[in-house]
Formats: structure tokens, C-alpha cells, sequence
């Protein structure tokens, strides 16, 4: 591609006590097949770590799998983080163990698409695709 645009860049992180992390790692080869850049931060990241890497890493899109039911409280900690940084700029999405109505209050505040257990990986390299053509500049 003559005057290809850079890679979306991607960090994907495992937030709080939840050990399981295959899901992660399955979604962070999909989107590296899919021309992404991707940075995978591990196991047991706090919040203020998954911040402080997005910033030093200059990412587009933090993508947080959570499987341990406190989506409530992490997805909006990243998000607050990352506008206290002066990164409002940032995608926060991700998936997990989500109920509907709780992906539903997240997305109120200010959280990307969420996506649940079985969800083609396809599906989610669309959404960060279709979002980065509208709000990352070459």
C-alpha cells in the first residue's frame, strides 16, 4: 500500500486478580494477523498500570479482558486514568464475563463495544478497524 497509514496501536491487558488469560492472548494474535500493533501487559495489572503503559506506549485502543465480575470498577478507573492524563483520545474496550445491562451502563460512560466468551475475533477487529478510520490520523 503506497503511502500506507501507520498500525492501529493496541494494548491489551489483563486487569485485577483473574488468572485466565487465553482469551487474551487469543485476541491479541488476531489483531497482530490483522495488521495491528500489539502490546500484551500479563497478568494481574492494576489499572494505574494499564494507564501508565497506554501513555508511554502511545496506544489508540486499550482493550481489557475481564472474566472476574469487577468490570464495573475497572473499565471506568482505565477510562478516568487515561482522561486525567489528557488522554480522552484513547478507545477503552474490551470483553469478558459481562452481563447486557452492565455493558450497556459502561458504554453511558464513555466505555467502547464490549464483547462476551464466543464473540469471532473478526467481529472485534471490525469494530477497532471501523473506529480507528474515523479517529486516528496517519
Amino acid at each position: 500500500m503506497a503511502g500506507a497509514k501507520r498500525p492501529i496501536r493496541v494494548l491489551v491487558a489483563k486487569p485485577g486478580l483473574d488468572g485466565h488469560d487465553r482469551g487474551a492472548k487469543v485476541v491479541a494474535a488476531a489483531l497482530r494477523d490483522a495488521g495491528m500493533e500489539v502490546i500484551y501487559t500479563g497478568l494481574h495489572q492494576t489499572p494505574e498500570m494499564i494507564a501508565q503503559a497506554a501513555i508511554q506506549e502511545d496506544v489508540d485502543v486499550v482493550g481489557l479482558s475481564i472474566l472476574s465480575g469487577a468490570h464495573l470498577t475497572l473499565f471506568p478507573r482505565v477510562r478516568k486514568l487515561l482522561s486525567e492524563a489528557g488522554r480522552d483520545d484513547v478507545l477503552v474496550t474490551g470483553g469478558g464475563i459481562i452481563p447486557p445491562e452492565d455493558m450497556e451502563a459502561l458504554q453511558r460512560q464513555g466505555i467502547g463495544k464490549l464483547f462476551g466468551p464466543g464473540t469471532p475475533t473478526s467481529e472485534l477487529v471490525r469494530y477497532i478497524e471501523e473506529w480507528a478510520a474515523e479517529h486516528v490520523s496517519a
